[in-house]
């Protein structure tokens, strides 16, 4: 059974940084696109990061770009994403996800597996 659990979550001030984290189990994904969404309360789903799987080429949405950084170690199954400079409007559940391709963009149905969240409160 596959599963991806995230972690790092919680509560900072604006300006401060966290580090989210994803560890899959189940399969391995060395080999497949990850990614993050966030869902702030009211609002759809919506992209934040995404990494190949077949290299370390990364990609944005324009309201992170330059503050967050996302990351993979395939010898440990993990993901992760470095968040800096947050501000109020980063608030929101988290999700890691991966896709069964080696590249996948910015689309919610391009994923097949999802972690149950992880919260971030950024404070003004």
């Amino acid at each position: 059974q596959v599963q991806l659990v995230e972690s790092g979550g919680g509560l900072v001030q604006a300006g401060g940084s966290l580090r989210l984290s994803c560890a899959a189990s189940g399969r391995t994904f060395s080999r497949n696109a990850m990614g993050w969404f966030r869902q702030a309360p009211g609002k759809e789903r919506e992209f934040v990061a995404g990494i190949r799987g077949s290299g370390p080429i990364t990609y944005y949405a324009d309201s992170v770009k330059g503050r967050f950084a996302i990351s993979r170690d395939n010898a440990k199954n993990t993901v992760s994403l470095q968040m800096n400079s947050l501000k109020p409007e980063d608030t929101a559940v988290y999700y890691c996800a991966a896709s069964e391709r080696p590249i996948s963009g910015s689309y919610s149905h391009e994923y097949a597996y999802w972690g149950q969240g992880t919260q971030v409160t950024v404070s003004s």
